[in-house]
């Protein structure tokens, strides 16, 4: 496989959520998407760096009018992933733009499907018992 370089766009998607009468704010990091970028390493980084600079999440475009441009700051980590800090009107978000090769890939294969007597035997025998062989990192007892 030659060197397939990427633009990975990921976004910090915040929650509310409440519990027992406190309101909790939920963070967690999506993949939001992926552009796979014809050329080398230096041409995907500079499509990083374009995009970490221009991109504006939903979040706060929704919220825009014609010619607002939020606050940025860009922070270019030792990885060279763009961590980027976005506000507009008292909203916030966060961005994280890396590259990356892709070195694997493998379709998705599904099972056939069971027989009814199959169906049925499961019922009775319950779940497959866990593996007896778990596994563990290279190198390690």
């Amino acid at each position: 496989m030659t060197a397939q370089w990427y633009v990975l766009l990921e976004e910090d998607t915040r929650e509310t959520k409440r519990a027992d009468g406190v309101e909790l704010e939920l963070h967690r990091w999506n993949l939001l998407a992926t552009q796979h970028i014809d050329g080398d390493e230096e041409q995907a980084a500079a499509a990083a760096e374009k995009l970490a600079l221009q991109y504006t999440p939903a979040v706060l475009a929704r919220h825009a009018r014609p010619g607002d441009v939020p606050a940025r700051h860009a922070f270019l980590t030792q990885d060279r992933a763009w961590v980027v800090l976005l506000r507009q009107r008292h909203r916030e978000c966060h961005i994280r733009v890396s590259t990356a090769r892709l070195v694997h890939t493998q379709e998705e294969k599904e099972a056939p499907p069971k027989s009814l007597k199959d169906k049925f035997r499961r019922g009775l025998q319950g779940p497959p018992e866990p593996s007896s062989n778990p596994w563990r990192p290279p190198g390690s007892p």
